[in-house]
């Protein structure tokens, strides 16, 4: 992970390695994978020099297209409405899972196609906007004419920029403050609110019908973003997880997992923090984190356990420096 990201960006994501023209390289075509009926993924496509968008899901119901999660990139938002048109539906609803800006920058794109829509999430972008995400817009505002930087690194860069400072128009229409049962397009989804998680307020969808969970970064590979993260809290939401009789569940960053999958990720993930928090050293937390996860990262993007390791270093580092969490829970 390039160090830049760690200490700018930030934004709770892991950059692939730079190559050369990759900023002449066309733009990706995600591709939307039916999960169950009426339920598709638009992954994430890893594209050299730029920063991932986070895994979206799209539910068919009655009235039209509830949407998990809207990505980063034109390409990201450009696929979810290009399955609305093939599937010849409105999108009528857009659940954001948290305020990180891989999962909420096509809401303006969206809204623009349906005027009508509404957003739903918890209230936690308040806080990001006058801390997490207006400290990342002042140190990452100085990369963006630093030659060393890939240009298409720097175009990440501005639009995560702009985004930040037309931070009012990802706010939320509908704030999400319990956990309950939410009838969208009269269709009723779980709608579960994981208070200082991964951020400090998290939404979580399960959809009984289809048998289907929408996590988002409540589980990412290859490593856990820890960088506006509680631990216990997000402990505790792995457990409601672990609780619900999901048959698939999406995660924010890697492929869907399995009952029998997600296991492993929350053991991984509980031991992992378990480490950070022992007097083992950081290389042996990292290397113990990328064997735990190799299993669930084979289905994906080629991954390099060697890049896994050094991303699960980094977070050893960071909860460390923050005796157990980071130093933006609560306050994100």
């Amino acid at each position: 992970m390039d160090v830049w990201t760690r200490t700018c960006l930030a934004i709770a994501v892991l950059s692939v390695a730079p190559s050369v023209g990759a900023a002449e390289a066309p733009d990706p075509v995600p591709r939307p994978r039916e999960v169950a009926a009426g339920v598709w993924t638009i992954p994430e496509v890893p594209v050299p020099d730029r920063e991932p968008d986070g895994n979206t899901v799209v539910f068919a119901v009655q009235d039209g297209l509830v949407v998990v999660d809207t990505g980063r990139h034109a390409w990201h938002r450009d696929a979810i409405l290009a399955l609305a048109r093939q599937q010849h539906r409105r999108v009528l609803a857009v659940v954001n899972t948290h305020w990180h800006l891989d999962h909420v920058s096509g809401n303006p794109a969206l809204r623009a196609a349906f005027p009508r829509l509404k957003v739903y999430a918890s209230g936690a972008i308040d806080h990001a906007l006058d801390g997490f995400l207006a400290a990342s817009a002042r140190e990452s505002a100085r990369y963006i004419d630093d030659p060393a930087i890939p240009a298409a690194t720097r175009d990440d860069i501005r639009s995560d920029l702009q985004a930040i400072q037309r931070g009012t128009v990802l706010k939320p229409d509908i704030v999400i403050d319990a956990s309950r049962v939410l009838a969208l397009g009269h269709h009723e989804f779980r709608i579960n609110l994981a208070p200082f998680a991964a951020t400090s307020g998290d939404v979580w969808l399960y959809d009984e019908a289809s048998g289907v969970a929408a996590l988002g970064d409540l589980v990412t590979l290859p490593v856990p973003y820890l960088d506006t993260a509680c631990p216990d809290g997000w402990r505790a939401a792995l457990s409601a997880v672990a609780a619900t009789p999901f048959r698939i569940a999406v995660p924010g960053h890697g492929p869907p997992l399995t009952q029998a999958t997600f296991t492993i990720y929350r053991h991984s993930f509980e031991r992992f923090l378990d480490c950070a928090a022992s007097a083992r050293s950081k290389e042996d937390c990292a290397s113990q984190w990328a064997d735990d996860v190799a299993s669930l990262l084979a289905g994906g993007p080629a991954r390099d356990p060697a890049q896994t390791a050094s991303g699960a270093a980094y977070y050893v580092d960071l909860l460390r420096r923050g005796a157990g969490r980071s130093r933006y829970c609560e306050a994100n």
